[in-house]
């Protein structure tokens, strides 16, 4: 738990956005959105384990016709 409250005063030190969410048993996720990724980062409640999943943006920007493709395939 230390870990994870030391890591919110860090992104809250350097103006760094995120959200809270919790999508897998014991554990907690920080959403971490930057300019060209999204961040995914988890604390295990039960043993410390931290786990790291970083997206980066390949640079093609769509039209709304993308949004389309979302809903027709998801």
């Amino acid at each position: 738990m230390k870990n994870f409250i030391e890591f919110l005063e860090k992104l809250e030190r350097n103006k760094i956005y995120y959200t809270l969410d919790k999508t897998r048993e014991e554990y907690v996720r920080v959403d971490i959105s930057v300019p060209g990724e999204r961040w995914e980062v988890e604390f295990a409640a039960e043993d410390g384990d931290i786990i790291v999943e970083r997206f980066k943006s390949v640079g093609d920007v769509e039209g709304k016709e993308a949004l389309e493709y979302l809903f027709d395939n998801f």
